[in-house]
């Protein structure tokens, strides 16, 4: 068709990496990269800022790095912008003030024929602040809700304003049929809920042989090993397995832990988790790597017997698959969409969580399971790699390429410019 081009997306979201924090939101980048290669797109990822910031650094050295205006992170534009935000204070405004700090750049970019859909990833700020931003540029917007809606149920400030947010989007994905569920309870109609769950990188992730992995990250070849990634927030866990690590070393006296991850806006549990260590007697066998870079991820998972995490709530956790594609089973908690990723017994064990049990003891039993099965080599290792690879990007991205496009086309149509992917 004369005129038809394909769909111009801007991804908007405060969560995604940049040369300052070269490991946050990876999840975002790594789904986005892939729909980049079939439809044009420029990411917006906003900077919380406020006056005086960079004098503060003197006194908190690690609060909000400095972050460049502009960057390019495979052959994408990646655009930050700042918008107002003073930790812990107006955080119902959130949402309003990255709008406000983005649209003049948003603005541009519809001029310059670039914005046919802003596709915001978080529900908040990122879809408030869409919704508040789509109706000034004249075009549609998704939402991705990628954590649970429930941790806002007592905030009737952001609960007025999301719920706005979900009535106007165009379409809402959701990484987990638990958090589409969740969409539903909130009102919406099933036809506008759509999961796309995350993938895996198959070029990334694979076994390495594991006495060289364990020999690069200091532990003793012969050693029993427990590995967990994330970044180091309370909500990860990784304070509950340092934790179990005394009782567990009575009858694994072998036991190493690794946990690799870096700092992140929710916080930095690094000095908290070496205190824990050194007050349980066990600094000797905690190994904290700081944040690994993803090329060289796996032969953290290699250098492992069974994959732990154990997260109060999640999303859909990318790094249970990359576990499981290193060949690893996986002992987790049964919350967001964990128990969509360990779908059957022979993946690893899943956990309750909150449900006024012993959380403790139960981690602690599923970890002594885990690492038993995995010294008697009951875990069937290629079945476990092959249910990742049946979860590879591949399988995700085509269902989402489609839906954007036919948002991007209906918009085409209602303004007489129509697009095509």
């Amino acid at each position: 068709m004369e005129g038809a081009r394909r769909p111009r997306l801007v991804v908007y979201s405060h969560v995604y990496p940049n040369a300052a924090q070269p490991t946050f939101g990876l999840f975002v980048r790594e789904r986005m990269r892939r729909v980049a290669e079939h439809l044009d797109l420029v990411v917006v990822a906003p900077v919380p800022w406020f006056p005086g910031q960079a004098l503060a650094r003197r006194w908190h050295p690690h609060l909000r790095p400095p972050v460049p205006r502009v960057e390019r992170q495979d052959g994408i534009e990646v655009h930050h912008p700042r918008f107002f935000s003073i930790p812990g204070l107006f955080k119902g405004a959130d949402g309003f003030f990255e709008a406000l700090g983005t649209l003049a750049l948003l603005r541009r970019l519809r001029r310059a024929g670039r914005c046919d859909l802003i596709d915001a990833h978080f529900i908040w700020p990122d879809g408030v602040a869409a919704a508040w931003l789509a109706p000034l540029l004249g075009c549609p917007y998704s939402i991705t809700l990628r954590g649970s809606l429930m941790r806002f149920r007592g905030r009737a400030l952001h609960r007025a304003q999301i719920r706005r947010a979900l009535a106007g989007a165009a379409r809402i994905f959701t990484v987990a049929a638990s958090l589409r569920a969740e969409a539903l309870a909130w009102g919406e109609a099933p036809e506008r809920v759509q999961v796309v769950a995350n993938g895996v990188d198959l070029d990334r992730f694979y076994p390495e042989p594991r006495a060289a992995c364990r020999t690069r990250w200091g532990v003793p070849p012969e050693a029993r090993v427990l590995v967990s990634v994330g970044g180091l927030s309370e909500r990860k866990g990784f304070q509950h397995l340092i934790a179990a690590l005394p009782a567990l070393l009575a009858t694994e006296p072998e036991l190493h832990l690794l946990i690799a991850g870096g700092a992140t806006p929710e916080g930095n549990t690094a000095e908290a988790l070496r205190a824990l260590a050194i007050r349980l007697g066990v600094s000797d066998r905690v190994h904290l790597l700081g944040a690994v870079a993803p090329d060289a991820l796996r032969f953290v998972y290699s250098a492992g017997d069974v994959f732990a995490l154990a997260t109060r709530f999640e999303g859909w956790a990318n790094v249970l698959l990359e576990a499981m594609a290193c060949g690893l089973p996986v002992v987790t908690t049964k919350v967001g969409g964990n128990a969509e990723v360990v779908s059957d017994a022979r993946l690893g064990i899943l956990l309750p969580y909150g449900e006024g049990k012993d959380d403790g003891e139960a981690l602690r039993l599923a970890l002594v399971d885990a690492l038993r099965a995995a010294f008697a080599r009951d875990w069937d290792r290629q079945f476990i790699r092959d249910h990742a690879c049946a979860n590879a990007w591949q399988t995700r991205i085509p269902a989402l390429v489609a839906a954007l496009a036919a948002i991007g086309r209906e918009a085409g149509r209602e303004e007489g410019a129509p697009c095509v992917p």
